[in-house]
């Protein structure tokens, strides 16, 4: 063999044994099938996707052209978060759901009693059958009741990622999401309650 031919087989060897050292330190690093971040990403991606859904709803069937516009934001960035989410459990090479049940990943005072089998502030499958049943102010009103409870519960949810995850991605997401659903919540209550009020006007 000549000392060209040794040379690249050396160096194709140091690369080689360099970049499965780099998989394997990444791999280490990366959240486990049982940790808490990939536990909230499958999570939150089962609880966005009730948003998505029922904002859907809203959005065809609804009347009040604000809510409406609230809507529209939540289902299409949702649906990216989702995105976002599922991307992160592939990178992390972990599965997309797990038989753990909702919220086992969270600590201490974010613990949630899943013995309903919901995570907080999911809509019952009684709520969507009414929901999706309903057009104009009706579906207005019940899309704000309901999409209000969703998002505190979200807001848990994501605060219960900060207190249980170092993982920078992931505590950045959770971070945007609560502060952009605690926006939402005070329009809808702003916009609920003004529903409401021209409601009882016109009785």
């Amino acid at each position: 063999m000549t000392r060209p031919v040794i040379y690249l087989v050396c160096t194709a060897l140091a690369s080689f044994v360099a970049g499965a050292s780099l998989m394997v330190i990444l791999n280490a690093s990366s959240p486990g099938e049982d940790s808490a971040e990939a536990g909230f990403a499958r999570d939150m991606s089962t609880h966005h996707a009730q948003a998505v859904a029922m904002s859907m709803h809203q959005w065809h069937s609804g009347e009040d052209e604000a809510l409406r516009a609230i809507a529209y934001d939540i289902a299409t960035g949702q649906q990216a978060e989702i995105g976002m989410m599922s991307e992160w459990l592939r990178d992390w090479n972990v599965s997309m759901t797990s038989s753990q049940p909702p919220m086992a990943w969270a600590q201490g005072e974010h613990a949630h009693d899943s013995s309903d089998g919901l995570m907080p502030g999911l809509a019952t499958p009684q709520q969507l059958e009414e929901f999706y049943a309903l057009e104009g102010r009706d579906a207005d009103i019940m899309f704000a009741e309901l999409m209000i409870r969703h998002h505190i519960g979200g807001v848990d949810m994501a605060e219960a990622a900060l207190a249980s995850s170092s993982h920078d991605d992931v505590t950045s997401s959770a971070r945007r999401m609560a502060a952009n659903q605690k926006t939402e919540i005070r329009a809808m209550e702003m916009h609920l309650e003004r529903i409401l009020e021209a409601t009882s006007a016109d009785d």
